[in-house]
């Protein structure tokens, strides 16, 4: 099952490389990785994205609560949240397909960052599977010669917040 974790932790040097250690020393593969500092610039918030089973991942964030420099965590998988990830891609145009390009942009919302003779540089905030959908239309139409994700951010939807107790 798809796992969402988030996490905030110090903002310290090697508390990154902790936390990715004990997935791997696991044997869980990280999908998709997201980390910034939060409000508080002493406090990052990490987001990862794993599979596994709930039993595993809940023995996983048991041993992740700790790490010392870990200060909360919370698995969003089981709960009404937003997901978003970003995309920038770059295409290899001609004068047809850059037409179709930009119908393509228009149709899911994305924007165009920089445009040269020959290639046009896209950008699209949205689910993976959004992006996914994206990624295949637009490959249909034009090469693709550059591609790089963002990974999931997500927080938990209504009141409950994830934060530093008090």
């Amino acid at each position: 099952m798809r796992h969402i974790i988030s996490i905030l932790l110090q903002n310290e040097a090697g508390a990154l490389a902790r936390v990715a250690g004990m997935f791997s020393s696991r044997g869980y593969n990280i999908d998709s990785l997201s980390v910034a500092p939060t409000h508080d610039p002493t406090v990052s918030r990490l987001t990862l994205v794993t599979n596994g089973s709930d039993a595993v991942i809940d023995q996983i964030i048991k041993q992740a609560r700790k790490l010392v420099d870990v200060v909360e965590i919370m698995d969003l998988s089981g709960t009404d949240h937003f997901e978003c990830e970003l995309l920038i891609l770059k295409v290899e145009v001609d004068a047809q397909s850059a037409r179709n390009v930009i119908e393509c942009v228009r149709k899911h919302r994305a924007a165009i960052l920089d445009e040269s003779e020959n290639t046009r540089m896209i950008q699209l905030a949205g689910t993976g599977p959004e992006i996914d959908a994206f990624v295949a239309e637009i490959s249909r139409m034009a090469k693709v010669l550059e591609l790089v994700r963002s990974g999931v951010a997500a927080m938990e939807r209504g009141h409950h917040i994830l934060a530093v107790p008090a």
